[in-house]
């Protein structure tokens, strides 16, 4: 009998303390010290399982969420131990997507900021209105310390462990989905992603990132990464990647030493003479594998790439300041460089542009958007009536990509699709700011909307997503600070000659 109960015990707790038999318990989905057997069947889900759960969940959080110290002893609490911040970090990991939610919830309601507390205090500073400046102040303070939710203490501990930063910079990428996917609209849940991502904000400040330019000597595990996590222009192979950061090519990352080997923002740039009109010449050329860079050849610099590889630093300032270091790099490597622009994706004109045809075909104006010639050339090639019926069969080519197969429809909604296009990027808004999420990070960092460029994307994915049009967006360096405060401050976005001509058209055809 004796050997029995040995062996359905695990056999670490007979050689490790208490704690590490509390972190067994947690790895390996013991809720309660009393509760499930270990090596005996999961048991099936039911209200007392759930009543476990939460047990669980209490338990952990009971343990490593410390209670706010008090005002006069803030500065001399010592610090929770590591094993606190492990313990959470171990518990979470194992949770599924809706035990998350629960637990976030419970850690965002249950050990946020003391109302009650906040109250009184607020009642105490409005009484010392009249008082000196130095109580006046410090009831001040008191009100601001008592403000900071239990649960900040943790993240902050958390955050210097092994592992911790990372650790919480994907658990507010699980918040943001959650809260993306409307599975809740907790104003607790709100305010924990505000106070992470304040924290996430100050710990990778521009200030504590490091630059370093990707080579093909850089290490493997770092190539590797830099492949998965491209975002615009996929990498199809070793031979892809090695062209990327070969000759006249650079590709630069932000990383944290919080976060070793892990890029966090990735930039890639093409060296060339001229600001580039068709990614294919700039992804897909390999000519130069192998060549030497000839310096003199080099006036241009295209950033045809940036990709964001953390979801949970979604709002944290990088892409701009990576942008602004990289252009100093390169400034200081060919200081007679003079040219800088994008050659950026339209993700989302397509999808846009299937709502806009429907919505001028539901109002009976289709004879609006194409001129009577543009029309009478699609009616020809396609067959189809006049008026409604002609608009949804361009939508429906359109949407399929069948257009491209016909040199007479390429060539007549050339001009079609491209004063389409410049009136998404400069008129369609969301809350005075441009919709494109492309555009508003250029116009925020003082770019001008500067060029459309015709097929310039004729991969299977440009035609899906913005019928193979792609941009130019210019960054005239001694504009870019005014360009930026016009955009963020009035609303109003710079661009070219060709843009607003193309913008005029189409108002004009659209009766704007």
């Amino acid at each position: 009998m004796r050997m029995r109960r040995m062996m359905m015990m695990p056999p670490a707790r007979f050689s490790i303390p208490l704690r590490a038999w509390r972190h067994w318990c947690v790895l390996t989905g013991v809720q309660s010290f009393r509760g499930r057997q270990c090596g005996g069947a999961r048991p099936q889900c039911s209200s007392a399982g759930l009543n476990g759960d939460m047990r669980s969940m209490e338990e952990i959080l009971r343990r490593t969420v410390i209670p706010l110290p008090s005002y006069e002893t803030r500065d001399k609490s010592p610090p929770p131990p590591d094993s606190s911040s492990l313990e959470f970090m171990y518990f979470y990991r194992k949770l599924d997507r809706e035990e998350k939610l629960t637990f976030l919830d419970k850690l965002s309601r249950e050990f946020g900021v003391d109302h009650r507390g906040v109250s009184e205090l607020a009642v105490k500073l409005l009484d010392t209105q009249l008082r000196d400046s130095a109580t006046v102040l410090q009831a001040e303070d008191r009100l601001r310390y008592i403000l900071t939710p239990r649960y900040r203490h943790l993240l902050g501990h958390i955050s210097r462990v092994e592992g911790g930063v990372k650790f919480l910079v994907d658990l507010r990428a699980d918040l943001l989905d959650i809260t993306s996917s409307k599975l809740t609209d907790s104003p607790h849940m709100r305010e924990l992603n505000s106070t992470l991502k304040s924290l996430l904000s100050e710990w990778f400040s521009v200030g504590l990132l490091r630059l370093e330019r990707i080579t093909w000597q850089s290490p493997c595990e770092l190539l590797q990464k830099i492949s998965q996590y491209e975002a615009v222009h996929p990498v199809r192979n070793w031979t892809d990647i090695k062209r990327r950061v070969g000759p006249y090519r650079r590709c630069y990352a932000f990383t944290h030493a919080s976060m070793p080997g892990e890029p966090l923002v990735v930039l890639h740039v093409a060296l060339t003479q001229d600001i580039s009109d068709n990614i294919q010449c700039i992804v897909r050329e390999f000519a130069t594998l192998d060549a030497i860079e000839e310096v003199q050849k080099i006036n241009t610099a295209i950033f045809y790439s940036i990709s964001s590889t953390q979801a949970g630093l979604q709002g944290v300032e990088l892409g701009n300041y990576l942008i602004k270091r990289v252009v100093r790099e390169l400034q200081s490597e060919f200081p007679h460089m003079a040219q800088f622009s994008s050659l950026s994706p339209i993700p989302g004109f397509a999808s846009w542009l299937q709502g806009f045809l429907g919505q001028y075909r539901k109002e009976g104006r289709a004879a609006e958007l194409l001129t009577e010639q543009e029309w009478r050339v699609v009616e020809e090639v396609t067959g189809a009536t006049p008026g409604a019926a002609a608009l949804e069969t361009l939508r429906t080519l359109l949407g399929s990509g069948e257009w491209l197969r016909s040199e007479r429809l390429l060539c007549v909604l050339e001009p079609v699709l491209m004063r389409l296009c410049a009136w998404y990027l400069y008129g369609e808004k969301r809350r005075g700011y441009a919709l494109n999420p492309v555009a508003n990070f250029h116009l925020q960092n003082g770019a001008v909307l500067w060029r459309l460029n015709w097929l310039a994307d004729t991969s299977q994915r440009g035609i899906a997503n913005s019928c193979g049009i792609m941009v130019n967006y210019r960054y005239f360096l001694q504009e870019t600070s005014t360009n930026s405060a016009t955009y963020l401050q009035n609303k109003v976005i710079t661009a070219s000659e060709q843009v607003l001509s193309l913008v005029s058209q189409f108002q004009k055809n659209s009766k704007l």
